[in-house]
């Protein structure tokens, strides 16, 4: 049986460890312990393997900002009811830059299986990422917009 090390440090693809899909500063100063069932993980295993990892091999490093996220960290982050952060099949993808994002978004769009898919541009401050969803190649809504908060 794992240890909780172990199992948190455990490669989902080449590239990513669970231990970035959970990470959270919001958590970590709220006290709140973010880990994923079995099943949340499997599902960010193939979010990882289907799209995260190949868009890393296409544009070098990308930071997670958040990945898996359980119902009281969804709720401290005002995340939607049903978010796909709750089962560990939806990603945040921080970029630099309105063009970074663009970027990212088109070649995902373009060239990667998807469920949802937004551009995510904060009015206020200009702060842009990228939210990638996957649930299964069968199911997958392939559903890409633009989106200003």
């Amino acid at each position: 049986m794992k240890t909780q090390q172990e199992f948190i440090n455990q490669h989902l693809a080449e590239h990513f460890t669970l231990r970035e899909m959970i990470q959270s500063g919001i958590a970590r100063r709220l006290g709140i312990e973010n880990i994923p069932d079995e099943q949340a993980v499997a599902h960010l295993r193939q979010l990882c393997q289907e799209v995260l990892e190949p868009l890393r091999r296409q544009f070098g490093m990308i930071r997670i900002s958040s990945g898996y996220r359980c119902r009281e960290l969804n709720d401290a982050v005002g995340g939607a009811a049903n978010s796909q952060h709750l089962r560990g099949q939806a990603a945040d993808i921080h970029c630099g830059s309105l063009s970074e994002a663009r970027r990212k978004y088109d070649y995902i769009r373009r060239n990667l299986p998807f469920d949802q898919l937004l551009l995510e541009q904060r009015l206020i401050n200009g702060c842009c990422w990228l939210h990638v969803s996957y649930v299964s190649q069968q199911l997958n809504r392939h559903s890409a917009r633009f989106l200003s908060v």
